[in-house]
């Protein structure tokens, strides 16, 4: 059984994502930050982890950025998860008799319409994680509370869903990567990168038409300052090809024109 690195609680998207990916013979590994999920890799506590890096509605999660780069890790996979949000309780419970609600901050963003048109009575807590919030009511048998958490963490601590697909944006995917040094990656056809450029006018135009030239497929740039570089940025950019050789191409016509270049992973598209 392969052990996962996930931030957060058993039950959390994170799990489901490493389920998506992986299928459910896997034992999870909870950490409480994504610093934890390498250090969990480092220690050998886990064999593989997941972590999320950008979300539809609310875009890239910056540090996990630079977590990526600093870690030396490479990308071996993603997963995009919809993110699902639910009302769930104890059973036996109709939503009249719900008070409060606790769950992640995130979780409340998301789902605040909801409760202002359909619940206004219910109280909105903020907690550490919607899964835990799930897990403590379950285990702590406390009624007239209620979670917002997925469907796997209602599954897992024997809650009811009150409300399914509260949130208010019904489009909201979470891409989540993969880091595994057993998996092997058959046939890549993407590529997420770090590099820096010279601090001069038309570098990063004559990177991206190089890219466009070998037929590269530019899918996501984000760019972050350098500490004590002033004006100067890392671009982690995504790429996606049909064609392996004409990457390498791509790599070798564009190295000389950059100050560094790290490879993040290569892997299958989805």
């Amino acid at each position: 059984m392969k052990r996962v690195a996930i931030q957060g609680y058993k039950g959390c998207f994170h799990e489901e994502a490493a389920r998506s990916f992986y299928g459910d013979d896997i034992a999870c590994v909870e950490c409480d930050s994504f610093e934890d999920i390498f250090k969990a890799l480092d220690s050998g506590a886990a064999d593989a982890a997941v972590m999320a890096i950008e979300n539809t509605v609310s875009g890239g999660l910056i540090r996990n950025f630079e977590l990526l780069r600093e870690s030396g890790r490479k990308i071996v996979g993603e997963v995009y998860l919809r993110i699902c949000q639910n009302l769930m309780a104890l059973p036996g419970q109709k939503l009249e008799d719900i008070r409060e609600v606790r769950t992640h901050y995130m979780a409340i963003n998301q789902t605040r319409a909801f409760f202002e048109k359909e619940c206004p009575w219910i109280r909105l807590t903020e907690s550490e994680d919607t899964a835990k919030s799930a897990m403590e009511i379950a285990r702590d048998k406390v009624y007239g509370v209620g979670a917002v958490a997925s469907t796997l963490a209602a599954r897992l601590n024997g809650l009811e869903i009150l409300a399914p697909g509260i949130e208010t944006y019904k489009q909201n995917f979470t891409r989540f990567i993969f880091f595994d040094e057993s998996y092997k990656v058959e046939a890549p056809d993407k590529s997420s990168l770090c590099f820096t450029l010279p601090h001069k006018p038309g570098s990063l135009a004559q990177i991206l038409t190089i890219l466009s030239f070998y037929d590269m497929n530019l899918t996501r740039i984000q760019s972050l300052p350098i500490p004590g570089r002033e004006w100067q940025y890392f671009f982690y950019a995504d790429i996606t090809f049909d064609s392996y050789e004409r990457y390498t191409q791509a790599l070798s016509a564009v190295r000389p024109l950059i100050e560094d270049l790290s490879i993040l992973g290569e892997y299958k598209k989805l």
